[in-house]
């Protein structure tokens, strides 16, 4: 892990905001990015968002003050950096692409609240780069193929971020809001652990390069402790995982094929707690989940190797 931080202090250096020739704003609200710099590199999943109206949006949903720790995962070339830095008392950025970890500094001009930090999210040791004893908030425009792994490490982490304003892919974040009817196995995960809600809509011209996929703004206020109490989360999520082994399939059928043990016993465990057996694993609560869970622990486990594997989306 390679640490820049911001080394000398300018005169107003982030108060101008680029405008197109002319002298006044855009109108189509697209911040120009720089013609110098690395090129958006596609195995990284790169897409730097380059509309000013959806930076402001971020911004305004992290609800920052002056006293606030901002932990940015994936700054890229800056943008999001140049408006976080004016906003918030410190910001940590966590780049994985060294190239732009190095020039982010020199391009906002060494604000003297940035740290930059050259490592993945993904394995990096959070504990590192806050105070244990303060807390933080967590801003970002996570690249899709690392979103779910990075947001479920914040959320399970023993140094929990206050909240989060995520850029995610839309199916994910229609997932991660989703109401019983619609629920999957990153619903439970998200909102066991978080009150999630939608910010906004992102569409892909919003991004240079455009990605081929449409992108939302999701806040997730993350609880102080889960949403009930468990005996274990990675047995929690078992049962959760095996629920939705089918997800097409009746509860009671579903069940009875993740947890290994007949569609009867199932049934008996759904009855005992007064829960329909036909019905289809998306429409339980959240708290139905954590009733199955607990009659399942009761009933001894019966067929259901111990490990743990946690709930991913």
């Amino acid at each position: 892990m390679v640490v820049v931080k911001g080394r000398c202090a300018v005169s107003n250096p982030l108060t101008v905001e680029p405008k197109a020739a002319g002298g006044s704003p855009r109108s189509n609200g697209l911040v120009p990015l720089p013609r110098s710099g690395p090129r958006p590199r596609k195995s990284l999943g790169q897409h730097f968002l380059a509309d000013g109206r959806i930076l402001d949006r971020i911004v305004a949903a992290a609800d920052l003050t002056r006293d606030t720790v901002v932990l940015e995962v994936g700054p890229g070339r800056g943008v999001l950096t140049r408006r976080l830095v004016r906003s918030a008392g410190s910001v940590v950025a966590v780049e994985m692409d060294g190239a732009l970890a190095k020039e982010l500094p020199y391009r906002l001009e060494f604000p003297p609240n940035l740290t930059v930090v050259h490592a993945d999210a993904r394995t990096v040791d959070f504990a590192s780069l806050v105070d244990a004893d303060s807390s933080y908030r967590v801003v970002a425009n996570l690249p899709y193929y690392a979103a779910s792994p990075i947001i479920r490490r914040f959320l399970e982490s023993d140094t929990k971020p206050e909240s989060m304003v995520v850029m995610v892919q839309r199916e994910v974040a229609q997932s991660m809001v989703a109401q019983p009817g619609r629920m999957g196995i990153l619903s439970v995960a998200i909102q066991f652990y978080a009150v999630p809600r939608l910010v906004c809509n992102v569409p892909s011209r919003a991004f240079r390069p455009a990605p081929k996929v449409a992108s939302s703004v999701v806040r997730m206020d993350v609880r102080t402790s889960p949403a009930f109490k468990v005996g274990s989360p990675d047995s929690f999520f078992e049962v959760v995982r095996a629920g939705f082994a089918a997800p097409r399939k009746q509860l009671r059928n579903s069940l009875s094929q993740g947890l290994g043990i007949l569609a009867a016993d199932a049934g008996k465990i759904l009855e005992d707690i007064g829960l329909d057996g036909r019905r289809r694993p998306e429409t339980l609560t959240l708290e139905e989940w954590g009733t199955v869970y607990r009659r399942w622990e009761e009933a001894g486990r019966t067929g259901v190797e111990q490990g743990g594997n946690r709930c991913s989306g």
